[in-house]
């Protein structure tokens, strides 16, 4: 239970120097990489807790928990990049049009 102990302390630190740089970020893609990382530490804790728990379906949990987190960040990258989520079909109207 030591080394459990040793790792999660590890993790909240890490999950605490993340939280600063996503209030404290200069740009908006800081705070998307800290909210990544935000998002794989809350991962890693989970894994660890399955381990404690001796609950090993936490591991299926934690595995979702990461795609749905990369997802996540793709998206918030490519809505601040492109200023959409999606292309266009052809019988929408471009942006120069909508303005």
């Amino acid at each position: 239970m030591g080394l459990y102990a040793v790792v999660v302390a590890a993790l909240l630190v890490t999950l605490t120097l993340a939280l600063i740089r996503a209030f404290k970020g200069p740009t908006v893609f800081d705070r998307a990489l800290a909210g990544n990382a935000i998002g794989t530490v809350s991962m890693l804790l989970l894994a660890i807790f399955q381990f404690i728990a001796e609950r090993p379906e936490f591991v299926d949990l934690a595995i979702v928990y990461g795609l749905l987190n990369v997802i996540g960040t793709i998206a918030v990258q490519k809505f601040f990049r492109y200023g959409d989520l999606g292309e266009p079909g052809d019988d929408a109207p471009s942006k120069e049009e909508r303005a």
